[in-house]
């Protein structure tokens, strides 16, 4: 069945949750364990509140959202973002460039993320509805956030990029594990750095930003990415660059930073 025949929301579909508890049970077991990301998702999934589907459900009526969902049925956005043989032709300093050089560099793929959200919970037990080609959207363009805002995949820049997203998309899961995460980091390392005034810069600059999972994707990744960084008003993560000169003088490691802790 075509997406645009499909109902905006199934009526197996949990439109509100909040479960405190059950998100920190998550955030434990991921602190345990950081390569187990599915714990991510069932953070976001105990928190995410009634926001994010009020904004999936206003951009699925847009024109612009209509013209999405008719361009990108049978072919996802984490099919166009790998094959990069299709932005062959792309210049150095194009964002199609920039993101398959920071996914070759970090041995990423979008369909890995996709199938990690599988993981956690498999395709036949989603709803089959327009928010759903929604949120696949949102995740499949994870990665794009990052390049776009030049945020790294070290445990801070995670963090504040969470910070970041949860202004972009209102998802209180989101919110919940970027300060979490802060926490966690600055637990750890003991570090002077302002690691929640990272996470505040990152907030800000999600909500100056254009929505970034509302792009043209197609049409962005062979643009110059100083010029979509300006257009979508992109700002620079300033503080977060500090806190990473201030960590790395300290001698913190990574690995420490994400090192498990007992609550």
């Amino acid at each position: 069945m075509a997406i645009l025949d499909l109902p905006m929301v199934a009526n197996d579909r949990d439109m509100a949750g909040f479960r405190p508890f059950k998100a920190l049970h998550h955030f434990k077991n991921l602190i345990a364990d950081k390569e187990d990301t599915k714990q991510v998702f069932y953070i976001i999934e105990a928190l995410k509140g009634r926001k994010p589907f009020d904004q999936a459900k206003a951009f699925i009526q847009s024109e612009e959202g209509r013209d999405f969902m008719i361009r990108e049925d049978g072919n996802p956005i984490s099919e166009k973002l790998d094959d990069h043989a299709t932005w062959a032709d792309c210049g150095p300093e194009t964002l199609a460039h920039h993101y398959i050089r920071f996914m070759k560099r970090e041995g990423l793929t979008a369909a890995g993320l996709a199938e990690e959200s599988y993981d956690w919970r498999p395709r036949e037990e989603r709803p089959n509805d327009q928010v759903e080609w929604y949120l696949c959207r949102l995740r499949d363009t994870h990665d794009l956030f990052h390049v776009l805002t030049s945020y790294g995949r070290d445990a801070l820049g995670e963090a504040a990029l969470l910070g970041f997203s949860y202004e972009q998309n209102q998802n209180l899961g989101v919110k919940f594990i970027a300060y979490a995460a802060a926490r966690q980091i600055k637990k750890v390392s003991g570090t002077k750095a302002p690691i929640y005034a990272a996470i505040k810069e990152g907030r800000e600059l999600g909500k100056a930003a254009a929505k970034l999972a509302h792009m043209d994707v197609e049409k962005v990744m062979r643009e110059d990415i100083n010029e979509v960084r300006a257009r979508m008003n992109i700002g620079e993560p300033v503080i977060y660059r500090e806190c990473l000169r201030i960590l790395e003088s300290e001698g913190n490691t990574e690995e420490q930073l994400l090192a498990p802790q007992a609550a």
